[in-house]
């Protein structure tokens, strides 16, 4: 199958203004993602010449991808997400059949996770969409809106995310304490914003309205659940920061100059 990463990139953001051209090691938080992409097997092993398509909405941006030798293409500014902007570059890709979405404010993703995705959709026939998760063992990360939770079924195929703490532990079995280490239960999974999708159904997913679930959560794969469309479920060891606040960004910065 002909695989196709793609980062949609949007300069506007409510928490951090233009966070995708904010430096770090000489390097925009752009590039670092960008440069992971470039490390997954998915990309190595690429037949294309440009395994990596920065999905652009501004102009800043597009010179901004070309200063660092990567492939940048425009997109509408009145893309509602980040799969909407996958979908749009994917009626220019005919020959392509699965997509990869890399969100742009992703610099320290594991390649690792870029390949997962896409093995789990490539290994599900019958899937239309995948994503990733890890396991949870901290409660009070179980707690968090802000970690959304994902169950799924002995297949591995997704049946719910929340924002709630699910499965609910209704009997207290896994106790009460705040242990995250690797001998700690697991407690749910985190689900991790990282998909990869079919052709056919990117061009579903573009022309569907928000779902009830979906406007109820604020997230976006519920759209699919509640359709009815079969998602696939790829496990990963851990999750990996990525910058929605100035905080997000100092530590990361702080990050990459440690490891200079």
């Amino acid at each position: 199958m002909k695989i196709q990463i793609v980062i949609p990139a949007r300069l506007a953001s409510s928490r951090l203004p233009e966070k995708l051209l904010l430096r770090a090691g000489g390097k925009s938080v752009l590039q670092h993602t960008y440069d992971a992409a470039m490390r997954s097997q998915t990309a190595i092993h690429s037949d294309s010449s440009s395994p990596v398509i920065v999905a652009v909405d501004d102009d800043r941006l597009y010179d901004e991808v070309l200063s660092f030798g990567g492939h940048a293409v425009r997109t509408s500014v009145d893309c509602a997400s980040g799969t909407d902007r996958v979908a749009e570059v994917a009626t220019q890709q005919p020959q392509t059949d699965i997509f990869v979405n890399v969100q742009g404010d992703e610099p320290e993703i594991d390649p690792d996770a870029i390949d997962r995705v896409a093995t789990a959709l490539c290994d599900d026939a019958n899937a239309e969409m995948a994503t990733v998760v890890t396991p949870i063992r901290d409660h009070q990360r179980m707690q968090d809106p802000a970690c959304v939770k994902a169950v799924f079924d002995d297949a591995m195929r997704a049946i719910y995310f929340s924002r709630a703490p699910i499965p609910f532990d209704r009997d207290g079995k896994f106790g009460t304490g705040h242990g995250d280490g690797p001998d700690s239960p697991v407690l749910g999974y985190q689900h991790l914003g990282l998909y990869a999708y079919r052709r056919e159904f990117l061009a579903w997913f573009a022309g569907q309205a928000c779902g009830v679930l979906e406007s109820i959560e604020r997230l976006e794969q519920l759209r699919a659940i509640q359709a009815g469309r079969r998602i696939a479920i790829g496990l990963v060891d851990a999750a990996t920061p990525g910058i929605d606040t100035e905080e997000d960004f100092r530590q990361f910065a702080d990050r990459v100059e440690t490891a200079k």
